[in-house]
């Protein structure tokens, strides 16, 4: 059992993005955003650490944040905030598409 040590960070990410968005700009729903996305990463994380093939939660997680944040880099051509979670987002989801297709190792 190893620790999903880029998943943690990712978590870690989304989750200071939000806070940063409300400290800076006073956006309570970029702040309400970032938490919950980013506890729901922490627990996909935490969950792909107990067992390497439960990645439906930073599934979900992952690509939500491809998709709605895609849009807005793609709206806005900012790359800060939508960009950088976007591009992380796509790794994210590359990396737990991986994990699924690997075959299972044996104790």
């Amino acid at each position: 059992m190893s620790v999903e040590w880029i998943g943690y960070g990712y978590a870690a990410l989304v989750a200071s993005g939000g806070i940063i968005g409300y400290v800076k700009a006073g956006s309570v729903p970029s702040l309400a955003a970032g938490l919950l996305f980013g506890s729901l990463a922490g627990l996909g994380a935490y969950q792909m650490s107990q067992d390497p093939k439960n990645v439906w939660i930073s599934l979900v997680a992952s690509g939500t944040l491809t998709g709605v944040m895609g849009m807005r880099f793609f709206n806005t051509g900012k790359f800060m905030p939508a960009g950088l979670i976007a591009g992380a987002s796509v790794l994210m989801l590359g990396r737990i598409g991986v994990k699924m297709l690997q075959k299972p190792h044996q104790p």
